[in-house]
């Protein structure tokens, strides 16, 4: 049957139609259904009481997971926007909630303030206004929703809950209306709990200012909030909206979404105000389960996913998390992940004010593992969407509705995703028509799908597609003087502080990067250096030089093979550094993610002194790096810990030191290519390290690439393939013969972990000789690696970069 594309449609009864789906190798086909088990009957009663439907949405924010986003060239950053908002495209998101930036990490890179400083508010730094502009200019309806996840430190003397925090949101929200915006809905500080006196606060500031309409939620933690709602009045009033995070379980299943009977009887619209954390493909599953089970289990009326949309390069946390991976604006490359149809089999058949029928869902036969269903009914009371999870599913099952309480007994249209495919013609599938007798009709559900009944049209499902994944080639330069004030240069992320351009200090005309933290900013997450970085992960042999300025006492870094940057425990990064004091104080500094810093030189110059321009270079070749201040090379080390990553600069807490001339050239070493995901001739997967875990012997895999740190490999001019920056592809145990299982360890220098990147696609182990083989020549997610004798397979042929 491979190949077919047609439905099996017959009549059951004179009042019933069959439909069968499943999958085949050209996508969803038509086929006699699995025997079924027992039918279930579903009435779909307009007439039945229920919630009003908020939306399910996504989050842009908990790090600069859309930063990249805005240096994408067009057509593609529109199509990737599209994707994201376009009603009858993609993912169609009815809520964007978007961070309110602090200087400060959040998760995968920090956001910047609109008030660095006290008083000097400037409404046009960073892209979340842009972003909201550009879904509001996609769906008008879409509502909006800001959060704080930190703040520039000279708020309350470094206190959240503070007078200062409350002027600073409504100057927030004066700056979303310069900006065309109108925010719906207002947050405190996000999963930092909440301070019932401040929400009294900041709704009488709100209303005071013309922000009345502005619902407020609390407090984007647990349900703890609710004790405090159900017994204070005033705090009561001042709360809008409910909402929790991860009430399905963090990363979980989401199977069962737990609400307690404090917030079920507060009468407060209850959310799930952040939800995933997913890859944008695996996690597909789980929000299937959790946008219908939040609702049964909880009443939940709005599902929020983090975050919208994956624009971080991969050695970030969370690289893949989203709707749509966009890690490489260079080369225009992305991808709609399968939770995209998810989220569509939901937005696209329903809107915010629409109404859950509550007699009307349920799980399929009484059954949490036969699959959940939901219906809600449009403000005309007669059309209706119902949608249906079988996630978990063992066998095919056959649903018999009944329509009645003045919903419409017209044509029902279904829609379905097969969630068990890897194939994205199998997402968002429209599937068949189905004409009602009498008010009744039935459809057969397959396993590990979602579906989507309806009585509306319009749905559609976008065609747009992304050019391949490309390196970013050396050499690269920026002046920054093209790019608007109070901007990021492109390609320029922040991890910590907020670095924006300006115009240059110290004398000099045109624009240069500066560092705006001037405080230690109140954090989110664990305190580090403002730093921000840039370039390709696979970067090796290069020199970076740039022009900077000391404002202040205090130090400056150019970063260079920055790769893993971790988020938790120091927020420390994979990188070598060339740091340089106002004292003329200079070192070459190693560090890593558990927040160590090594020194591998240092020595002083003349008194750089403040206000003053001066040149910085630092530079890789192998094991070599050396560093020059000014055109002379003032010291050299020699150290392998690090074998690729990107530029970046750094500065010490409140240093706003200046940058400018930005020159990343190079090596004699090789050009910093040779870096990338490893793809199988044979299967089209990549070879990954699974779970992106780093433990030593870990065997790697094919899985189905992603961009992911854990599928970038570096080749070295030592010959290794370096993971992370610091682990190498590995013949387990120094193993010469065919099965030794191919794993990472630490970089040893040892030549088991050498290898030849051959012309006929294969790559042979120097030690042994024999050839990377996927084991059997399997071709599917899972499939481990291994030594084997060559014999010119499929399974043996690779390309890399």
């Amino acid at each position: 049957m491979s190949g077919l594309r047609r439905f099996f449609k017959r009549l059951r009864t004179s009042t019933a139609v069959l439909v069968g789906v499943a999958l085949a190798a050209g996508g969803v086909v038509a086929v006699a259904a699995a025997p079924a088990q027992a039918a279930t009957s579903i009435t779909l009663n307009g007439a039945s009481g229920g919630r009003t439907f908020d939306g399910v949405g996504a989050i842009s924010g908990g790090g600069g997971n859309s930063r990249l986003l805005i240096d994408y060239p067009e057509p593609q950053r529109g199509q990737i926007l599209d994707y994201m908002f376009k009603p009858a495209y993609g993912a169609a998101a009815q809520m964007l909630k978007i961070e309110i930036g602090g200087d400060t990490n959040s998760t995968s890179g920090a956001e910047p303030s609109v008030e660095h400083t006290r008083g000097s508010v400037n409404c046009d730094v960073g892209y979340e206004f842009w972003l909201a502009q550009q879904a509001k200019a996609r769906n008008p309806n879409i509502k909006l929703y800001g959060l704080a996840w930190g703040a520039p430190g000279w708020i309350g003397g470094g206190d959240f809950w503070s007078t200062d925090m409350v002027n600073y949101l409504v100057s927030w929200l004066g700056c979303a209306k310069s900006h065309g915006l109108t925010i719906d809905y207002l947050g405190g500080w996000n999963e930092r709990g909440y301070n019932v006196s401040w929400y009294e606060q900041l709704r009488s500031a709100l209303n005071a200012n013309g922000y009345g309409g502005v619902k407020l939620v609390a407090a984007d933690s647990d349900w703890t909030v609710a004790n405090d709602v159900d017994s204070n009045p005033a705090f009561a009033s001042a709360v809008g909206v409910m909402g929790a995070h991860y009430p399905c379980g963090y990363r979980s299943a989401q199977s069962t979404c737990t609400v307690p009977s404090a917030a079920s009887s507060s009468g407060k619209p209850l959310w799930a105000s952040e939800n995933g954390s997913d890859d944008y493909n695996s996690g597909a599953q789980a929000m299937a389960r959790g946008i219908n089970r939040g609702y049964l289990d909880g009443r939940m009326t709005a599902y929020l996913n983090w975050p919208i949309v994956a624009a971080i390069t991969p050695n970030l946390p969370y690289p893949t998390m989203g709707v749509v991976l966009a890690p490489q604006p260079w080369s225009g490359y992305y991808s709609v992940g399968k939770n995209a149809w998810v989220m569509a089999q939901t937005t696209q058949f329903t809107a915010p004010g629409w109404q859950y029928l509550d007699s009307s869902g349920g799980f399929i036969g009484g059954n949490r593992a036969n699959g959940s269903y939901v219906t809600l009914k449009a403000p005309n009371n007669s059309d209706y969407s119902s949608i249906i999870e079988t996630v978990d599913a063992g066998s095919a099952q056959t649903l018999n509705f009944n329509v009645t309480g003045g919903l419409s007994t017209g044509q029902v249209h279904v829609w379905a995703t097969n969630l068990r495919s890897n194939s994205s013609a199998d997402y968002f599938v429209h599937t068949a028509d189905i004409t009602p007798s009498g008010g009744s009709f039935s459809l057969t559900v397959q396993p590990g799908y979602v579906y989507s009944l309806t009585t509306t049209t319009g749905q559609g499902k976008g065609t747009a597609a992304g050019p391949g994944q490309g390196t970013l080639s050396l050499p690269y330069s920026d002046t920054f003087d093209s790019d608007a004030a109070g901007t990021e240069a492109k390609y320029l992320m922040d991890w910590q502080g907020a670095f924006e351009v300006a115009g240059c200090g110290g004398g000099r005309t045109g624009q240069c990067v500066r560092q705006m933290s001037a405080q230690t900013p109140i954090t989110w997450d664990s305190l580090s250096d403002p730093h921000a970085l840039l370039g390709d992960t696979g970067w090796s042999n290069y020199t970076v030089t740039s022009d900077v300025l000391l404002e202040k006492s205090g130090y400056a870094e150019l970063m260079g093979r920055a790769n893993s940057q971790s988020y938790t425990g120091a927020g420390g990064l994979n990188a070598y550094h060339l740091r340089v004091s106002d004292t003329g104080a200079w070192s070459i500094l190693s560090s890593n993610t558990g927040g160590t810093v090594s020194t591998l030189a240092s020595g002083s110059v003349a008194a750089l002194g403040t206000g003053r321009w001066h040149s910085l270079a630092l530079s890789f070749s192998g094991s070599s790096i050396t560093a020059s201040i000014d055109g002379a090379e003032v010291g050299a080390a020699s150290n392998s810990t690090w074998g690729a990553g990107q530029a970046g600069y750094a500065t010490s807490q409140g240093e706003t030191a200046q940058f400018d001339n930005l020159s990343i050239t190079p090596g004699s070493g090789g050009t910093g290519g040779g870096s990338g995901a490893i793809v199988g001739s044979g299967s089209g997967r990549c070879v990954d390290v699974p779970g992106a875990t780093q433990t030593n012997g870990t065997q790697v895999e094919l899985w189905d690439c992603n961009g992911g740190t854990n599928q970038q490999w570096t080749a070295t001019a030592a010959g290794e393939l370096r993971v992370y920056g610091s682990s190498c592809l590995d013949a387990s145990g120094q193993g010469t013969t065919a099965g030794t299982k191919v794993d990472i360890w630490s970089c040893s220098g040892q030549s088991n972990q050498k290898w030849t990147l051959n012309a006929d696609g294969t790559i042979t182990g120097v030690q042994s000789g024999l050839c990377l083989d996927a084991t059997g020549a399997g071709t599917g997610n899972g499939t481990l690696l291994e030594l084997w004798t060559c014999n010119g397979g499929s399974n043996q042929k690779w390309t890399h970069g």
